[in-house]
């Protein structure tokens, strides 16, 4: 049999490894994606001020896709140094993109340029980093680690919202993007570099002869990029986002078009956040218990049927917003799904590689999502073709989650310094 490297002592694992947990935490929660979740109330002052569309707005979206391109390498770069320097940097760039954002002057490609930056942030600030951390130290709760660890975004987004709307309202748009570069620069980063210190840190570089080596399981980039359960796994990535952010961005126009008016409507988004933060708990304890593969095909397969029950002709609000919180579930488990899996079947000796090229593959799910669902809606006059293949996706994902067999991993010996 092939040699496993040491596991920690299970009762072990969350008095050694809350640290990192919280790390995750503070650090995905205060990243880009808190951005993307608060974006709506930076919309109204940019347009008053400078006469720019909701449209051009939206077109800087497409930059945030392009900025995402480079998160397998810079996945495979914090393989090779650390993660402590990819994640200094990535907040420390976040925090400037703040600031920019504050000193806009009118020219939409300022703003454009920024969206980029803001996406070049999502190494560090995201599982792609955090979830090989979390990973090295849990095993028998890996799962559930990581689905605390990734809920920290929709907790943020839950606490910071009437906070920073507040902020707009009484002091401005401008002031909005300096309070949010305040909580990255000022309180999350050292929250972050504190919990984060002294933890080791193993690379991807084999030596045998380190002065503290650490055995490492897992198959380099190449060898994962060979293996045909990789672009089956990323094809599961982008057909849950294909579903699921189609579904998200359209909630609110979808609702009213079923005759309910605009607050209605909103309790659509919150119904949808609620099953984010279940979603990611749920799947973590499950998984740590059962074949992850089974359960990932069971929540995509609810998600799959609720999408159908969005179709009924006239449901009331309650069926309703109960619909979209199932949908939603296997969105809100993607987020610790993913990490697991790349772990558990490829290991970690080239996870931000391996992670970081699953992140951008499943951003053209969320493109091609999000523009589905709008040109269907436009060439239709309703949801329900889109709503259909949201389904179909989902019923893919399924399948292909079940085809996911696990293999035994080679071991290397690699050095390691603390974070």
């Amino acid at each position: 049999m092939e040699r496993q490297p040491p596991r920690p002592a299970n009762a072990g694992e969350w008095r050694r490894g809350w640290p990192i947990v919280a790390a995750a935490m503070i650090g995905i929660g205060t990243g880009p994606g808190l951005f993307q979740n608060l974006s709506s109330l930076f919309i109204v002052g940019p347009i008053a001020e400078f006469g720019w569309s909701r449209g051009d707005i939206a077109t800087a979206a497409g930059l945030g896709l392009l900025g995402g391109l480079a998160a397998p390498f810079l996945g495979r770069l914090a393989d090779r140094i650390g993660a402590r320097a990819i994640i200094l940097l990535a907040m420390i760039l976040l925090g400037l993109v703040y600031a920019g954002m504050a000193s806009l002057s009118g020219p939409l490609w300022q703003y454009q340029l920024l969206i980029f930056g803001l996406a070049l942030t999502v190494p560090g600030t995201s599982a792609i980093v955090y979830g090989k951390l979390i990973s090295q130290r849990f095993h028998a709760h890996r799962g559930i680690a990581l689905g605390v660890a990734t809920s920290g975004i929709s907790l943020s987004s839950l606490a910071l919202a009437p906070v920073v709307g507040m902020v707009i309202a009484a002091y401005g748009w401008r002031v909005g993007f300096l309070a949010l570069g305040f909580v990255v620069s000022a309180l999350a980063l050292p929250a972050v570099l504190l919990l984060l210190r002294g933890e080791p840190i193993p690379t991807t570089r084999p030596n045998p002869h380190a002065p503290s080596p650490v055995v490492i399981e897992g198959m380099t980039g190449a060898e994962t990029r060979r293996d045909s359960r990789y672009w089956r796994l990323a094809l599961t990535a982008a057909l849950i986002n294909i579903a699921s952010v189609g579904l998200v961005t359209s909630l609110v126009p979808f609702g009213m078009d079923r005759g309910f008016d605009t607050a209605e409507a909103a309790l659509l988004v919150t119904s949808f956040a609620a099953s984010q933060v279940v979603g990611r708990l749920v799947m973590g304890a499950l998984v740590d218990r059962f074949r992850p593969q089974l359960t990932a095909a069971a929540f995509a397969t609810a998600s799959a049927l609720a999408f159908v029950v969005l179709q009924v002709p006239a449901p009331g609000l309650p069926l309703l917003v109960a619909a979209v919180f199932f949908a939603g579930l296997m969105n809100g488990a993607e987020h610790d799904l993913l990490p697991f899996l790349a772990a558990r079947l490829f290991g970690l000796r080239a996870y931000g590689e391996v992670y970081g090229l699953l992140v951008m593959i499943s951003l053209f799910g969320t493109a091609t999502g999000i523009t589905a669902f709008g040109r269907l809606h436009d060439a239709t006059g309703n949801y329900s073709a889109a709503l259909t293949m949201a389904a179909v996706a989902l019923v893919g994902a399924a399948v292909l989650f079940l085809t996911l067999r696990e293999r035994p991993l080679p071991l290397v010996q690699v050095s390691a310094h603390p974070a």
